[in-house]
């Protein structure tokens, strides 16, 4: 009966609001020990033997009487955790939509900016821990923060408010759910499928905002007919997104097509209301001298994306991303010049 279900919701929703309340006034306990703890060190003068006499003491103490959770290593990271957010009220709402779970993963990283990031955006997007951790060990802020002009904009309160496409491309973008042959060739139709197959990590890896539209969509001309690979929409940016997939090193005429493809859509789908349409190249290779010579340096509506169909080692995404801020400041000599 109808009356039943709607019973059974108010349950779920209830159970679920009481959920939340009680996670958030624990992250708040676990910051409140961490400042008391550090009271307490720094009257010690915050000797390192004292130290560590404060922690086996406190956490002897706590596990006596309220059992499980207060080892010295949990104390340790309450203590850091106090360390890292020492200003509570700039992150009360923050606090409210996340476990300690999240809190515990983003301790280990060790940029201020990454970590600010890496929780809003979770909290925002309503990230489960896995997919927080996912996007920590693949360097998401580093590979975001590599194609954007004004970095600043991250830590910024009011960045809704100003959109700007660089804060939407990753690159490299890792792809290693995709399960593609390492070191064998693949076609782009294979590619093609293994993204769609996969949509929804895909959409996670492309960035915020970003809406499935169509794969190889008929797009017809006065003299010819042409098919795009990946269309998108991304309601934030407010525009069409095509993805071109090439399973090799791109070439000018791999650009000059992408480029073709982006003056077709304006021309043919974009509505009066909808910015420019942003073409992606997806690719297993870019190339510097490509990208600082053809119209990739012209036109910002064009990206050129490496893919990466394995999860490499946090050196070897050090090294992508570093390529890539090599390549962004050649374009920038290449503008000033």
């Amino acid at each position: 009966m109808e009356y039943i279900q709607e019973i059974k919701q108010l349950v779920h929703s209830t159970r679920s609001k009481t959920y939340q309340m009680i996670n958030s006034l624990m992250v708040e306990l676990y910051w409140e020990i961490g400042r008391r703890i550090i009271d307490e060190e720094q009257n010690g003068l915050t000797r390192a033997a004292y130290g560590k006499e404060v922690l086996k003491n406190l956490s002897s103490e706590l596990t006596q009487e309220f059992g499980r959770g207060f080892s010295e290593r949990s104390l340790r990271e309450f203590r850091q955790f106090y360390q890292f957010f020492p200003e509570i009220e700039n992150w009360r709402t923050v606090f409210a939509k996340l476990n300690w779970s999240h809190f515990q993963r983003v301790l280990r990283v060790s940029d201020e900016q990454a970590r600010s990031y890496y929780l809003k955006e979770a909290a925002e997007n309503t990230w489960s821990v896995r997919v927080l951790d996912r996007n920590i060990s693949t360097l998401s802020y580093q590979r975001l923060i590599s194609t954007q002009k004004r970095t600043e904009k991250i830590q910024n309160d009011d960045f809704k408010s100003d959109q700007n496409k660089d804060e939407f491309i990753k690159s490299p973008a890792v792809l290693e759910f995709l399960n593609l042959p390492i070191g064998y060739s693949y076609t782009e139709a294979s590619l093609e499928k293994a993204l769609i197959d996969n949509l929804q990590k895909f959409i996670l890896e492309l960035g915020k905002g970003f809406a499935f539209v169509e794969r190889q969509q008929h797009v017809k001309t006065d003299t010819a007919d042409f098919c795009i690979d990946l269309v998108f929409y991304n309601y934030l940016m407010k525009c069409f997104v095509i993805i071109e997939l090439k399973t090799n090193k791109i070439t000018h005429q791999d650009i000059g097509q992408l480029d073709m493809y982006v003056r077709m859509y304006d021309d043919l789908k974009k509505g009066v209301d909808d910015n420019s349409t942003i073409g992606i190249l997806l690719c297993t290779e870019t190339d510097n001298t490509i990208a600082k010579y053809s119209v990739l340096n012209q036109n910002d509506q064009l990206f050129a994306t490496k893919f990466l169909p394995y999860l490499p080692t946090e050196q070897e995404l050090i090294e992508e991303i570093e390529k890539e801020k090599l390549k962004f400041k050649l374009l920038n000599e290449n503008e000033n010049e």
